[in-house]
């Protein structure tokens, strides 16, 4: 996971609200060495089956200390390594792993979808209370890849071991990709991976991450991604978090609905059949909404249009004037049964807690149901089956301190990584891109990127840049089939880099 747009939880102020000055002398009082710091690296050895096939590797667990030119301590930033053992290092890739939020750890692809164990969650339901104890992941990428998965300050263990200044430039667009290229340079030095062929994959805001971060580490550290792999990601935030009257945000959503639909009536996921979908929201759809509320025969045409394609209400559809926000299509969708869907895959749903209410408060069925298990198993797998036990230190599966702090920098305009995209691979020849959606995520919705990746320019070839579309939702890989699939798609991209790689 995973994107947090909702995640916004503000620190209470400590009784008697202390002046400034005085909060400046605590703070001179607690210097970062009087902290409890991470523990040394735990490095334990393991083997697993699949397919009849014996994966033998090593796992290390430990944080990187990031020091200023002081020598003081800012911060600690948390890893998790797998390698297979006996690999040719010149030769075997090395694929970098975070998640998003901002304020997310990388548990999400870890213990879901590309680490060698997986936590199993539930289809159509999650609960906080599930078992928590993980089973040999047969997707693992670990087959074609060493992954080293990273936790940015603020989750997992990783934390700001700096004064407020620190604080704040590490939680910023900017500061963030320049810490976080430090720290995957200064992995690969200490680890002599730099000859490696070397991967990212990011998800959710982590997929934002990429484009900035592939660009800062072949301009700044000297090091070039061979290819991205963006699950989920947001590419452009002005395309997908706009105000009511955008029409543009009704557009990039419209395709999710109608795969919600065809979920909801039992049919299986086809993204041919999303094509009518995808073609109106672009053209007849996107052009009604820009005539406006003044025009009633627009209106009236996107009504019936979005009442089809969505299986909503077509009263609810025309009071709204086809303009469908997200939540209420969450509640509208099964109403009828009482039950509200994920924001983050529809096709999970949960109870609503207000069902006879006008409006209703309820926590997301996927990314707030699966807090609970996730954190608990990931803290089990570090300590126990990793041997890395943290003492008095909260591990942080999704911080929502970190996502209400976050400086999104350049006043009103809206943060966006394409631009950096078309930059890394205009200078890279060979590197490669892929992007992968679910179609039933309303958060980061996937036709926002296909629209995005129209734009790109061919770049010498036009296959470089690919978008696939999975069934589920933002966390697509928690459905067996979608996981197989982001499998086979991900091995072809490894070998399609590595042969152009090879070319050079």
């Amino acid at each position: 996971m995973s994107f947090a747009p909702f995640a916004g939880a503000v620190l209470a102020q400590p009784a008697g609200n202390p002046s400034s000055e005085g909060r400046d002398q605590a703070r001179e009082r607690i210097s970062s060495s009087s902290l409890p710091r991470l523990p040394s690296p735990s490095v334990t050895h393991h083997v697993i089956e699949i397919d009849g096939k014996k994966l033998a590797f090593t796992a290390t667990v430990g944080a990187m200390s990031i020091i200023d030119t002081r020598g003081e301590v800012q911060a600690e930033i948390g890893f998790t390594a797998y390698s297979l053992d006996g690999a040719d290092r010149t030769e075997r890739p090395v694929t970098i792993a975070v998640n998003g939020g901002p304020g997310a750890a990388s548990a999400y692809l870890n213990l879901l979808a590309l680490g060698p164990w997986r936590l199993p969650l539930g289809a159509k339901t999650i609960s906080p209370s599930a078992p928590v104890t993980p089973m040999v992941n047969a997707e693992t990428w670990l087959a074609f890849t060493d992954l080293v998965f990273i936790d940015p300050p603020g989750t997992g263990y990783s934390r700001v071991l700096g004064n407020d200044e620190v604080r704040r430039r590490f939680y910023s667009v900017e500061g963030d990709i320049q810490l976080l290229s430090s720290a995957i340079a200064r992995w690969m030095k200490e680890n002599d991976r730099l000859v490696s062929p070397k991967f990212f994959v990011g998800e959710s805001y982590g997929g934002f991450r990429g484009p900035l971060l592939a660009e800062e580490l072949q301009t700044e550290q000297g090091i070039g991604f061979s290819a991205l792999v963006l699950v989920s990601p947001v590419l452009d935030f002005g395309w997908v978090f706009q105000p009511d009257h955008a029409p543009w945000a009704y557009a990039a959503r419209l395709p999710s609905y109608a795969a919600a639909a065809m979920e909801a009536k039992g049919l299986p996921f086809d993204r041919q059949a999303l094509r009518d979908a995808e073609t109106y929201a672009a053209t007849q759809y996107l052009s009604d909404l820009i005539r406006g509320l003044a025009d009633k025969d627009a209106v009236t045409r996107v009504s019936e249009k979005v009442a089809a394609l969505t299986g909503l209400d077509p009263a609810l559809v025309l009071r709204m004037a086809g303009r469908i926000d997200m939540r209420t299509f969450q509640r509208e969708l099964h109403r009828a049964r009482g039950e509200v869907v994920s924001a983050y895959d529809t096709g999970v749903s949960g109870l609503d807690p207000n069902p006879t209410a006008a409006n209703s408060r309820f926590e997301d069925p996927v990314l707030t149901a699966m807090t609970a298990p996730l954190t608990s198993a990931m803290i089990d797998l570090l300590g126990n089956t990793l041997g890395y036990r943290v003492r008095d230190i909260r591990y942080e599966l999704l911080n929502n301190s970190v996502n209400a702090a976050w400086d999104w920098g350049k006043g009103n305009r809206a943060q966006e990584s394409l631009s950096a995209l078309r930059r890394s691979m205009a200078l890279d020849p060979a590197m490669q891109v892929l992007v992968v959606h679910g179609a039933t995520d309303l958060v980061t919705p996937y036709y926002a990127s296909q629209i995005l990746l129209d734009q790109l320019p061919d770049l010498g070839d036009g296959t470089r840049a690919q978008l696939k579309v999975y069934a589920g939702g933002h966390m697509f890989y928690s459905r067996d089939d979608s996981r197989k699939a982001l499998l086979n798609d991900a091995r072809d991209l490894f070998e399609r880099a590595l042969k152009a790689r090879a070319t050079l």
